[in-house]
């Protein structure tokens, strides 16, 4: 067996079902469905249940205690022993030859240790397809350069990685913290690894208004911890792979507003920054904005 569907899910008893039927409808079943339930309150066992009595493939469920998706991804990446790891939500589902064509890049590159994951297309529901790679139909690079630098990081793809090397970075956890963005891990592997990056859509995407994409920065001001450090990794990955301008800028201000959420000492904030002089000139801006969105309604 290839790859491992892995699925985070927390009170999305209702919407597993569309990911069910298109994994049912899979070309190639050379894969397994991996259900972590991160503590959910509804009747997900019973419909995940229901699913491994019919299905035509291996299907393992387990239920933890709630703690955010991060902390659901640790679970699952610590269980998997295929070669590829495949995270897809519980309200997406992918296409019929998602698998097929997962496996057949990975045939070609599987024994290259430079590569660490496949990165393919996303689309919405309707066929539009949430952004792509410049105009080649693949590219082997950085998750830094080809996301970051060309201002492709809000655009969600479906990246497929390689186990060995998700294992070698497991998520960062921090107590009463239940929100952690996946690429703080991404960034940190693209200082190792590149990525095939390929112009195929392979996934599909339902953004529900209480999701965590509709609700992030709520959901940061809620886990400042996870998001200081995220920030962190990246001003310390500009070390070694310059980040563009803009999202340097970015970043910086996100290191100083989580780090006044967080409550970090001014003086570890100052002496963690590997840019003394940047974290001087933008700390004003930084206080600004932390105390604009601390009075905002909507993000209480």
């Amino acid at each position: 067996m290839t790859v491992t569907v892995l699925t985070p899910t927390y009170n999305r008893a209702d919407k597993l079902k569309a990911l069910y039927d298109s994994l049912m409808k899979q070309t190639s079943k050379d894969f397994k469905w991996l259900v972590i339930d991160d503590g959910s309150e509804d009747n997900t066992s019973d419909v995940v249940c229901e699913f491994i009595e019919n299905a035509d493939f291996e299907i393992e469920y387990i239920k933890k205690e709630n703690g955010g998706k991060h902390t659901a991804l640790n679970v699952g990446i610590a269980k998997i022993t295929t070669d590829l790891t495949f995270i897809v939500d519980s309200d997406d589902y992918l296409t019929d030859d998602a698998i097929f064509e997962i496996c057949k890049e990975h045939e070609r590159f599987k024994d290259n240790d430079r590569i660490c994951g496949y990165s393919f297309l996303r689309q919405y529901p309707n066929g539009k397809i949430n952004g792509s790679f410049d105009r080649k139909n693949e590219i082997i690079g950085n998750f830094i350069v080809q996301r970051i630098n060309k201002n492709d990081a809000n655009s969600d793809k479906a990246e497929v990685w390689k186990t060995t090397c998700l294992k070698e970075f497991p998520f960062p956890e921090f107590e009463g913290e239940k929100f952690l963005g996946e690429d703080t891990v991404w960034i940190q592997m693209a200082l190792k690894y590149e990525v095939l990056f390929l112009n195929k859509p392979i996934y599909i995407s339902e953004y529900l208004p209480d999701g965590l994409t509709d609700n992030r920065r709520k959901h940061n001001i809620k886990s400042p911890q996870g998001c200081r450090h995220r920030a962190y990794v990246t001003l310390l990955a500009n070390e070694q792979i310059s980040l563009s301008k803009r999202y340097y800028f970015k970043v910086i201000l996100q290191y100083h507003v989580y780090g006044f959420f967080a409550k970090i000492p001014p003086k570890k904030q100052f002496e963690d920054n590997p840019n003394k002089l940047m974290h001087i000139l933008t700390l004003p801006l930084g206080y600004i904005i932390y105390l604009k969105w601390k009075n905002d309604k909507n993000y209480k």
